[in-house]
C-alpha cells in the first residue's frame, strides 16, 4: 500500500489550490459559509459549476471520451480533498455523479448523446426518484407502477424524500414494470422529464426551515404520467442491477476533509464563546477532550480514505470498506454538529425557522448573537439524516456482517 503522493501529484495539488483561490470569490465563500451543508442556492451552484466547466474540471469522475478529466485516482482524491478543505460548494445536481455513470455504462448511443452534454454544461438539472412511502431502506419493495401502453409506460404512484425536485428538469427513477417472485426482478430504470403532465411536486417541511422554493426535500406524485419506452435504461426488469451500480457512486465519498473544515469552525467558535467556568470554551478541559476525540476520529477516517484510495489505484475491490466509511463518516458528521451546538451555547438555541431571511436582513427584528451562530441549529437538524440516506447505518451493519463475518 503506497500512501505517498508523487511530485506530479503535489504539483497538481498546488494547481487546484491556485484555482480555488481565484475562482472561489468572497461572495461564493459567504454563500457557502451560510449554507447548512455546502449546498447553496441553485443559481450559486450553477455559477460555481460553470467555473469548473471552464477549467475542464466539472466531471473528475467521467472518462475523457465523455468530457471528463481523465485524472488518476490520486488526482481525483486530491481534488475532492482540496475542495472540501476550502469549503467550496457541493452540488445537488444528481446528474453529474449519479445519473451520468449509469447512462455511460448502460445507456444507448442516443441516450448518451441526448443527456451527457447537457449534464456537463449544467443546462439540465437532475433529481433521484428512488424512495417511496414505505419503501426506503427496503427499496426493493417499491410499488410505483409503470404499465406498458404501446411505446410508452404509464406511471402511477409517488416518490418521497426527493432532494430539490423543484429545481430538476429530469428525474432518474426506479419503477415496477412487473410483479415477480423475486421483487428485484420486476424493477426498471427510467429517465423522465419533470414537466410531463401528471407530475405534482409537494414540498415537505423540515426542521432546518429553508425559505419557500428552496426546501430540500419533496414528495413527487405521478398520475397517469406517460414516459416513452425509449427513456428506459437497459433492459426491462433489470433496473435493480443498474441501481446497485449507481450506489458505488453515492457511497464511498471522502468525509475527512469536510469534517476537518467543520472542526476548524468549531474551534474558532469555541475560541470566541465564553465557558461556564470562566475564560473561553476552547480553554475548558472537558470541551478540549471532546475536540481531541473528534480530531482522532477525523484522522482515522482520513487514514481509511487513503487506504481506499490506494486500493482503488491498485485495482483492488472495495468490499465492505465503502459501507464502513459511510457508517463512521455519517456518525462523525453528526458528532461535529453536536460540538458546534455546545460551543455556541445559548446563541444556537433561539432557532427561527426562516434563518436565511435573517441572514439576508429581511426581518424586522435583529438576530441575537453572532453571524456564525445563524446556521448551527439548521445544520445540526439537517445532519440527523446522514445516518439514514444512501443506505441507513443499520443496512451498512448488515452489509459488513455478510461480507466480513459471513453471517
Amino acid at each position: 500500500m503506497d500512501l505517498e503522493f508523487s511530485k506530479e501529484d503535489l504539483a497538481f495539488r498546488d494547481e487546484v489550490r491556485a484555482f480555488i483561490a481565484e475562482a472561489f470569490d468572497d461572495d461564493m465563500r459567504a454563500r457557502s459559509a451560510q449554507s447548512k451543508n455546502g449546498h447553496i442556492d441553485k443559481a450559486g451552484q450553477v455559477r460555481w459549476l460553470k467555473r469548473l466547466n471552464e477549467k475542464g474540471w466539472i466531471a473528475p469522475d467521467w472518462p475523457k471520451e465523455y468530457g471528463g478529466t481523465g485524472w488518476s485516482h490520486a488526482q481525483k482524491y486530491i481534488f475532492d480533498m482540496e475542495m472540501a478543505l476550502a469549503g467550496a460548494p457541493s452540488t445537488s445536481n444528481m446528474g453529474l455523479k449519479m445519473c451520468a455513470p449509469v447512462v455511460m455504462a448502460f445507456g444507448t448511443p442516443e441516450q448518451k448523446a441526448q443527456h451527457l452534454p447537457k449534464i456537463l454544461s449544467t443546462d439540465v438539472w437532475w433529481c433521484q426518484g428512488y424512495s417511496e412511502p414505505g419503501s426506503g431502506s427496503d427499496l426493493a419493495s417499491l410499488s410505483m407502477k409503470a404499465e406498458r401502453d404501446g411505446d410508452h409506460y404509464v406511471l402511477n404512484g409517488s416518490k418521497i424524500w426527493t432532494t430539490y425536485a423543484q429545481w430538476a428538469d429530469w428525474m432518474f427513477c426506479l419503477v415496477r414494470t412487473s410483479n415477480e417472485d423475486i421483487r428485484q426482478k420486476g424493477i426498471s430504470f427510467l429517465l423522465l422529464e419533470m414537466n410531463t403532465p401528471g407530475i405534482t411536486i409537494v414540498p415537505l417541511p423540515t426542521l432546518d426551515g429553508p425559505p419557500e422554493g428552496d426546501q430540500e426535500i419533496n414528495q413527487v406524485f405521478f398520475e397517469n404520467v406517460r414516459v416513452p419506452v425509449s427513456n428506459r435504461i437497459g433492459e426491462e426488469g433489470q433496473g435493480w442491477t443498474y441501481a446497485k451500480y449507481l450506489l458505488q457512486f453515492e457511497r464511498g465519498n471522502p468525509y475527512a476533509a469536510g469534517l476537518t473544515n467543520q472542526l476548524n469552525k468549531v474551534r474558532k467558535i469555541a475560541s470566541l464563546e465564553p465557558s461556564d467556568g470562566g475564560g473561553r470554551m476552547i480553554d475548558d478541559p472537558d470541551f478540549r477532550k471532546k475536540l481531541s476525540e473528534m480530531q482522532i476520529k477525523v484522522d482515522v477516517l482520513n487514514a481509511t480514505e487513503l487506504r481506499m484510495f490506494s486500493a482503488r489505484s491498485s485495482g483492488e475491490a472495495m468490499g465492505a470498506a465503502s459501507s464502513m466509511l459511510k457508517l463512521e463518516g455519517s456518525q462523525a458528521q453528526q458528532a461535529v454538529t453536536e460540538l458546534a451546538l455546545e460551543a455556541a451555547g445559548i446563541y444556537a438555541q433561539p432557532f427561527v425557522r426562516d434563518t436565511w431571511a435573517e441572514i439576508r436582513g429581511e426581518r424586522n427584528e435583529p438576530r441575537a448573537g453572532p453571524d456564525y451562530a445563524a446556521t448551527i441549529a439548521p445544520t445540526y437538524f439537517n445532519y440527523r439524516k446522514t445516518s439514514i440516506y444512501a443506505g441507513s447505518n443499520e443496512i451498512q451493519h448488515n452489509i459488513m456482517a455478510k461480507m466480513v463475518l459471513g453471517l
